[in-house]
């Protein structure tokens, strides 16, 4: 078994967008219905192209050593043994927020 930490990759809704992150901290947060999740990693490529989002998630977590996110929002959880890129992209018409008030149009 190897001493290194676990990989996690956590999915999940941020304003109306799929985060999809790389941590190697995971854990039940002691705020109540929140995960914590710590020291994100980022695939850094020696290449010449550079993935916009990927770039903006560095910006966005630049400077962050914990984030909690609300459970209601995961969509997943993995632990995995590569690291991939980060990225942000877009939910598409067919996935609604929770909680949703029918007679109010989502956002």
């Amino acid at each position: 078994m190897s001493s290194e930490l676990p990989l996690y990759r956590i999915q999940f809704i941020n304003n109306g967008k799929n985060y999809q992150l790389y941590v190697r901290e995971l854990s039940q947060s002691p705020m109540f219905g929140f995960i914590e999740i710590g020291e994100f990693v980022f695939y850094s490529q020696s290449a010449v192209l550079v993935d916009p989002s990927a770039e903006k998630l560095k910006t966005e977590f630049a400077g962050v050593n914990r984030s909690y996110i609300p459970l209601h929002a995961v969509i997943r959880i993995d632990v995995v043994t590569e690291k991939g890129s980060a990225r942000i992209s877009d939910l598409g018409d067919n996935v609604a927020t929770f909680p949703y008030f029918p007679g109010k149009k989502p956002s």
